[in-house]
């Protein structure tokens, strides 16, 4: 004798889901999603492949573009090492307030690039793997256009010659080892945006810095801003125009040692203000913000960095 079963189970799975109930929403939202959005037959294919060349598109350049960053960063040290090491020849009159724009603008725009709120906004619009070689790029082509329309000066301010030219030569030689070295120290990929961009390339995050302090780091901070600054100081002749670049730059990069100081501080934390209490900036630095910071120094710049 068949037995009637009950409408509610019915509608029921065995785990009591109310199947019913399930598919009449289901239906309901499939009716609304179509009056609010174009029929599936409606939509034409091509959005869809055209979106997809797109992001291939987009990949092809980002991986040009990283290629393309780090053959730039090779060649730029080599046009780096002849102009420094030779200089330009006198060609006017005119040379000092264009010399002076290339070094300023030199320095804004590698500025501009660290400053977080202008890392923030191009990190919007930009592939957060590739700034790193964006930066490069950004600061091969500065070089660039100081290699081109730089202009030397007559006069100089010193020409060595002899024993004293040689131990120039040294100093300047010994300045690319270090500054090398101390890339390699700090992570020359990242430096580059070589490491971000591979990681990019394999669709992996970058790994998180890690601050560590070995080598040369544990007797001073700023190592490559050093090597930097012997590359632009030893010379054994110092042109007028040299004179100017070392000027502008050695301000630069003293400005810009106290400003990484104050992101690490800001980023890395107790660790990297008791770093700055132990190491100064730069050997012989005994005072100022570029020796070692005072614990009541570095307190206070804690609670600016980290306002309550």
């Amino acid at each position: 004798m068949p037995v009637k079963s009950n409408g509610d189970d019915a509608t029921r799975t065995g785990r009591g889901l109310p199947v019913a109930w399930f598919m009449q929403r289901f239906f309901t939202e499939s009716q609304r999603s179509a009056s609010t959005f174009p029929q599936s037959s409606d939509l034409p294919a091509e959005p869809m492949s055209r979106n997809h060349r797109a992001m291939r598109f987009g990949r092809a350049a980002g991986f040009v573009f990283g290629i393309g960053a780090q053959v730039g960063f090779l060649i730029t040290i080599w046009y780096l090492y002849a102009f420094l090491k030779d200089g330009r020849p006198a060609q006017g009159q005119a040379w000092f307030l264009i010399d002076l724009v290339l070094a300023l603008q030199f320095a804004a725009a590698h500025s501009s690039l660290l400053y977080p709120p202008v890392r923030r906004y191009l990190t919007q619009v930009f592939p957060a793997g590739l700034y790193g070689c964006l930066f490069c790029v950004v600061t091969c082509l500065n070089l660039a256009v100081i290699f081109v329309f730089w202009r030397g000066s007559a006069g100089e301010c010193w020409n060595c010659t002899g024993l004293a030219a040689s131990a120039m030569r040294l100093g300047f030689y010994l300045s690319w080892v270090a500054l090398f070295y101390s890339l390699h120290l700090s992570g020359l990929g990242r430096q580059t945006g070589l490491t971000q961009w591979l990681h990019w390339v394999n669709r992996r995050k970058p790994p998180i810095p890690v601050f560590e302090i070995r080598g040369v780091y544990r007797w001073m901070r700023h190592p490559i801003y050093l090597s930097f600054l012997g590359l632009i100081w030893f010379t054994p002749r110092m042109a007028w125009d040299h004179a100017l670049l070392t000027f502008v730059w050695t301000g630069y990069i003293l400005a810009g040692s106290y400003l990484k100081d104050e992101r690490l501080a800001r980023y890395v934390g107790e660790p990297y203000r008791r770093y700055q209490e132990q190491v100064a900036g730069y050997p012989g630095m005994f005072f100022g913000p570029l020796g070692r910071r005072r614990p009541a120094a570095s307190a206070s710049a804690q609670r600016i960095a980290s306002p309550s």
